[in-house]
C-alpha cells in the first residue's frame, strides 16, 4: 500500500490532561465556600439564640410579683423585699385615684429573621406615667403614657433604628393609652386573686391614634394594684414604616406588651 507522501511520520503531541487537578482545586473551593457559609450561618444562629437573648413575654407570675413586691423608702440600697399577699376582701376605701410607679414595665416584641434564623426583638422600659380611677366596682378612668425613647432592647443598633426612621422619637416622643369605656368588674376580688377583663380604649403611636381592644388581668394587694396586659400592634394602623432591613426581615405587626403598677 502506497504511503502518502504529505503525511508526517512525526506522531501529533499529546496533552496533558489537566481535569483531575483543576476539578481538584474546584473541590477544594467548593468545600472551603460551603465552610464559610456554614461557619456564617452558625455564627448568625449562636447571636440569635443565645447571645440576642430576648426577655420572656410577661406573664402573670410577673403580675403577682409586681404587686406583692414592696420597696421600702427608708431602704437606700433599694433592697426589693416580698411580701405575701394579704387574704382580706378589697376594701371600699380603695376607691379613688391610683398612679403608675417606676416598678411597671412596657415594652414591644416583634419576631425576626435575621439572615434565615427565626428570633425576636424586645424592647422594654420603666419609664411609665399613668393612673386608674376606681369607683365602687368599676375602673372608671385608666391610662397611661410612655417616653419611647426611653425603651431599650439588647442591641443598640436596633435602638438606633427604633428611635429615628421606625418611631421618630424625635417628632412623635411619647405613646399613649386612654381608657374610653369603664371596666365593670361586677364585685369586688380578694386580695391576691387575678380577675380577667376587656379593655376598651384608644392607643397613640407615632402620632396616629386608634382605637384597640384587648384582655387585661388584674390583681391586687392592700397596696398596689397591678395591671397586666398585650396590645396587637398592625404597623401599618399607625403610619409606622416596616422595620426591615437588609439581612433582617420583621413580620407587619408586634405587640405592646406591658405589667403597670399603681399605688396610691
Amino acid at each position: 500500500m502506497a504511503m502518502d507522501p504529505t503525511q508526517s511520520l512525526t506522531p501529533e503531541p499529546i496533552t496533558p490532561d489537566r481535569s483531575g487537578p483543576f476539578r481538584s482545586r474546584l473541590i477544594k473551593i467548593i468545600i472551603a465556600v460551603v465552610g464559610v457559609v456554614v461557619l456564617g450561618y452558625g455564627a448568625i444562629f449562636v447571636y440569635a439564640n443565645f447571645i440576642n437573648d430576648p426577655e420572656a413575654a410577661l406573664t402573670t407570675a410577673d403580675l403577682n410579683q409586681a404587686v406583692t413586691a414592696t420597696t421600702s423608702a427608708n431602704d437606700t440600697a433599694s433592697v426589693t423585699t416580698v411580701v405575701a399577699a394579704p387574704t382580706t376582701t378589697l376594701p371600699v376605701g380603695l376607691e379613688g385615684r391610683w398612679r403608675a410607679t417606676e416598678d411597671s414595665e412596657l415594652g414591644y416584641r416583634v419576631d425576626e429573621v435575621l439572615f434565615g434564623v427565626v428570633t425576636q426583638g424586645v424592647g422594654r422600659t420603666n419609664q411609665i406615667a399613668g393612673e386608674l380611677v376606681i369607683t365602687q366596682t368599676a375602673i372608671t378612668t385608666a391610662s397611661f403614657e410612655v417616653e419611647v425613647a426611653s425603651i431599650r432592647s439588647d442591641d443598640s443598633r436596633r435602638d438606633g433604628q427604633f428611635r429615628g426612621r421606625i418611631m421618630n422619637t424625635a417628632e412623635f416622643p411619647t405613646a399613649r393609652f386612654e381608657l374610653t369605656a369603664p371596666i365593670e368588674l361586677g364585685s369586688l376580688p380578694t386580695a391576691g386573686e387575678q380577675i380577667t377583663a376587656t379593655a376598651v380604649g384608644e392607643l397613640t403611636l407615632r402620632g396616629e391614634t386608634r382605637p384597640v381592644t384587648f384582655e387585661v388581668t388584674a390583681q391586687h394587694s392592700d397596696t398596689r394594684i397591678g395591671v397586666l396586659g398585650e396590645i396587637s400592634i398592625l404597623f401599618a394602623d399607625y403610619l409606622i414604616a416596616n422595620p426591615s432591613i437588609s439581612g433582617i426581615a420583621v413580620e407587619d405587626e408586634g405587640k405592646l406588651e406591658f405589667v403597670l403598677v399603681f399605688e396610691r
